[in-house]
């Protein structure tokens, strides 16, 4: 995101919801954010006065006509425990919105959206940027090991995500933990078993999107080389300035140019996964 369109805004706390696992989901008020805001793209958010420094949190959902951004985030350290004691009516400051996020391609409509943990609110928000557009097929596909902090419900044996499903966007959910109605297995075993099952004449209309840890993202890249398909991935490192000043989050990327240390503040953090796991092709 160009730094004339980063804002700094104090923001209005509208609503916060905690949920199993020490997560949160935190709904703000950022009207300017929220207007430029895409998936991908984050906020370097103030958790509390009484800490200056800011924490990178991806938006995970945005309404410019109503001004707000939402955010998901996982208790831990210091700053994030403060924030998540902040209530209604408390103000916040953010800034952002910050980085380059997914993209896409009228030749790649069939979008495999792949989210783990904290690592779903981008790909949650390209799923509303996709839906009920004619022109693209996007699937959320999402891993937890944790209970999921959304509305589920019911397909069958399965679970879905009521939201995704509201939009018309098809949900699949998996876990490792034995969470009633999940696939038993990685996020990226149940996106490889879709992908088998679709025709080989469609493999070049497929873009996979995805965010999460680091091993499932590296697992992201492996599987869109095996089955020949273009893949971006949404990277999480530790920020602090978040806008290409310190340039403590950098990364090794194999560019078409050659080598080179990408920033992931603001060269990403959305980059082509060849890019980051060159080998996944090799």
């Amino acid at each position: 995101m160009p730094a004339d369109r980063i804002f700094v805004e104090e923001g209005e706390v509208l609503s916060q919801r905690s949920f199993p696992g020490g997560q949160h989901r935190l709904r703000m008020r950022a009207p300017r954010c929220a207007a430029a805001a895409r998936p991908g793209s984050f906020v370097h958010l103030r958790c509390g006065s009484g800490l200056p420094q800011r924490r990178p949190l991806s938006i995970m959902l945005a309404d410019a006509e109503r001004g707000w951004i939402e955010l998901l985030y996982k208790t831990g350290g210091q700053g994030l425990t403060l924030l998540s004691t902040a209530e209604p009516g408390d103000t916040l400051q953010s800034m952002g919105p910050i980085g380059r996020g997914f993209s896409i391609s009228e030749t790649r409509p069939i979008v495999l959206l792949l989210g783990g943990g904290v690592g779903i609110p981008p790909v949650l928000f390209q799923a509303r940027r996709l839906a009920g557009k004619d022109q693209w097929k996007p699937r959320l596909f999402l891993g937890s090991e944790l209970p999921f902090p959304f509305a589920l419900e019911k397909h069958g044996k399965n679970s879905r995500l009521r939201c995704a499903e509201q939009w018309g966007v098809p949900s699949q959910l998996a876990s490792n933990a034995g969470l009633n109605g999940c696939y038993r297995g990685h996020v990226t075993d149940l996106a490889r078993q879709w992908l088998s099952e679709l025709p080989r004449e469609r493999l070049p209309q497929v873009a996979v999107h995805a965010c999460g840890p680091e091993p499932m993202l590296r697992a992201s890249a492996r599987l869109a080389a095996e089955f020949g398909v273009y893949a971006e991935l949404c990277l999480e490192e530790y920020m602090a300035c978040a806008v290409g000043g310190c340039a403590g989050c950098t990364v090794q990327a194999h560019t078409p140019d050659g080598l080179a240390m990408k920033r992931v503040c603001v060269d990403g953090p959305v980059f082509p996964a060849e890019w980051i796991y060159p080998q996944a092709a090799a």
